[in-house]
């Protein structure tokens, strides 16, 4: 039960991980930087979630910069707009952020589950010993 216990709290994280990203890339959505190198303001740069399976059965989740993080936009009026009107903006897309959340939204929901089960069954097992004693 410890190791069903550990994997879901592993798959929370884990789905906590891809919300953060999908909600920073959707709060950054319409924000532009300077595609200047040196420019102090800089273009938010999307986020994608990385997720692989740990040694114990779990998974393991990481937020990494998208390749690439930044496109090029055309915003003449924006004070961060180079010689040709460039400005950069993050390179989202706001269905697939959306998908991102719902599949967190599920993972959250099953994980939750194995936790109760997972709870349950501790009951069931103390209770046995309960009856015995």
């Amino acid at each position: 039960m410890i190791g069903a216990i550990s994997n879901a709290l592993t798959g929370l994280f884990a789905a906590s991980k891809r919300v953060e990203a999908s909600a920073s890339n959707i709060a950054n959505a319409t924000s532009a930087g300077s595609l200047d190198p040196g420019s102090p303001y800089q273009p938010y740069e999307a986020l994608t979630t990385i997720q692989t399976a740990n040694g114990s059965g779990g998974t393991q989740a990481t937020n990494i910069p998208k390749s690439p993080g930044i496109v090029n936009a055309y915003a003449p009026d924006s004070p961060f707009a180079n010689s040709d009107g460039l400005v950069g903006v993050p390179n989202t897309d706001l269905a697939e952020d959306a998908v991102n959340l719902k599949i967190a939204e599920i993972s959250y929901k099953a994980n939750l589950k194995v936790l109760k089960v997972a709870n349950e069954m501790s009951d069931a097992l103390l209770g046995t010993f309960d009856k015995r004693v």
